[in-house]
This record gives C-alpha cells, structure tokens and sequence, in this order.
C-alpha cells in the first residue's frame, strides 16, 4: 500500500474531476536510483499540469487514516464522506474518500502510472497517476 497526502483541497480534486480528466504527476528528483521509484520519499504534485505543491510518502498511517482503511475494509470501489475519528481534527468532522480499482503500467525504473478502471465500463471521471524520477 503507497499512501501520500495530497497538498490539495478535496474541493479542488472534485471540481478537477468535473472536467472528466484528472491527470497527477508525482515527481521526484532523487539524484540517486538505489532505491524503487514507489519508495522514493518527497514528491513535487503537479495536477493537470499545474503545479500543486510537494508531498511527502507517508510511512506510518495516523488514527484517522487507519480507522478509514479499516471501515473500507471491505468496499472495492466508491466514493463518499466517512465520519472522522477524532473530530478535533476537522473543521466539520468528516473524511471524503475514494476507493477504486487502478491498473499498473511500469514504463521504466524511472517511470510507473496507475489508472483507474470505472466498475463494468460504467462512465466516469478518468483518473491517472503518473510517478517519474527525473536527474
């Protein structure tokens, strides 16, 4: 599992998926290629091609995260607002997720995506994420 906290709002992600297209790249600039592309550590986000900011890998999920991960446990796909656990933590005490199925494409050493497969073909926003290793 590659968890990475976006440096975005969720309303941007949602209304970016409105134009039926979402596009994110995560690049690193690891001037070393020791270790795999997915276990390279700060990221430079870019969505749509509009830089977004940096992120960070995340090594340890917090309470939140894996209160979510077991409550969806369970779910193959969807989407929704789950109740936080500790409600301190947001200002409205609710989570949006999404969970979906994604297929895997190695380009290179240096480049891999993940594509999200809509359940049975059904309609829906395309989202691919793209991780490049640039020198």
């Amino acid at each position: 599992m590659l968890v990475i906290e976006l440096p975005m709002l969720t309303s941007v992600l949602q209304k970016e998926m409105e134009s039926d297209v979402v596009r994110i790249a995560l690049e690193s600039e690891n001037k070393t290629h020791k270790k795999k592309l997915l276990e390279e550590f700060v990221w430079a986000v870019y969505c749509n091609g509009r830089k977004m900011g940096h992120s960070i890998r995340k090594k340890h999920l917090c309470d939140d995260e894996l209160h979510v991960t077991q409550l969806l446990r369970g779910v193959s796909t969807g989407a929704g607002v789950l109740p936080t656990l500790n409600h301190k933590k947001s200002s409205d005490g609710e989570l949006t997720y999404m969970r979906a199925r994604f297929e895997r494409v190695v380009g290179s050493k240096d480049s891999e995506a993940l594509h999200m497969i809509n359940p049975d073909g059904a309609p829906g926003p395309k989202l691919s994420i793209f991780f490049l290793r640039s020198y």
